[in-house]
C-alpha cells in the first residue's frame, strides 16, 4: 500500500518535474482520505512486515500522500517555482474500496454492498475535491479540499488535517526516504532560488 499510494506517485511526480515547472500553471494533486487521521509513518516498518493491519497501512499510505503535499509545497514556494502542489480527497464514496477487503467472506460482502449505497455518496460526487483542486481558480500550495459536511458527503470545501500530517520534521524525513526508496531526486528543487535583481535605473 505504501509503495503503490505513496512511493509511486513520488517517482511518478519526480520523474515528470523539469515538464511541470517548465508549464505555467502546472498543478500537481494528491489523493488523500479521511484515514489519514488512524496514519502514522513507521519509519522502523514502511512494508508492515511484522503486525500488519490493511486499515492502518492505508491509513500510513494516505497521510504520506497529504505529506507530500505539504513538503512539495513548501519546497517549490521555497524555491520560487509557480508549481501549485494541493490535495483533496473523496470523503465517504461508494467505490470497490469498501468492497476489497470482504474477499472471503459472503456475508460481509452481501452486508457492505447492502449499506454502501444507501450511506456513501456517489463517485462522480467524490470525485470534486479532487477536480477542483486540479482546476478550480485560486488554488494555492498546500491547499487541501474535500467534502462540505463533515468531511464526508457534499460539494468540496477547503479542509484541515491532523497536526501530525503537518509535522515538519516527519515531512522533512518522509521525503529523503523516499527518494532513497525509489532513487527518484527533485534536482530543481536542489538549486539555489534566483537572487531579485533591481530594476532600479544606476546613478550616472
Amino acid at each position: 500500500q505504501f509503495g503503490t499510494n505513496h512511493l509511486a506517485h513520488f517517482a511518478l511526480t519526480g520523474r515528470l518535474f523539469p515538464l511541470l515547472i517548465g508549464t505555467p500553471g502546472a498543478r500537481v494533486v494528491s489523493v488523500s482520505s479521511v484515514m489519514h487521521l488512524v496514519g502514522a509513518i513507521r519509519f522502523e516498518d514502511l512494508p508492515w512486515e511484522r503486525g500488519y493491519n490493511k486499515w492502518l497501512a492505508y491509513g500510513m499510505s494516505k497521510i504520506a500522500n497529504l505529506m507530500f503535499s505539504y513538503e512539495l509545497a513548501r519546497r517549490c514556494s521555497e524555491r520560487g517555482l509557480s508549481l501549485v502542489a494541493a490535495a483533496g480527497h473523496p470523503g465517504y464514496s461508494s467505490t470497490n474500496l469498501e468492497l476489497r477487503p470482504t474477499q472471503g467472506s459472503a456475508f460481509k460482502r452481501a452486508l457492505v454492498g447492502f449499506y454502501n449505497p444507501l450511506v456513501a455518496q456517489p463517485a462522480a460526487v467524490g470525485a470534486l475535491p479532487q477536480l477542483y483542486a486540479a482546476s478550480a481558480p485560486g488554488v494555492r500550495g498546500g491547499d487541501y479540499f474535500g467534502p462540505r459536511v463533515l468531511q464526508l458527503w457534499g460539494s468540496p470545501k477547503k479542509v484541515g488535517s491532523n497536526r501530525r500530517s503537518r509535522d515538519p520534521e516527519t515531512l522533512r524525513r518522509l521525503w529523503e526516504v523516499s527518494q532513497e526508496l525509489t532513487g527518484v531526486e527533485f534536482a530543481a528543487l536542489k538549486q539555489r532560488k534566483a537572487p531579485v535583481i533591481s530594476a532600479r535605473p544606476a546613478l550616472a
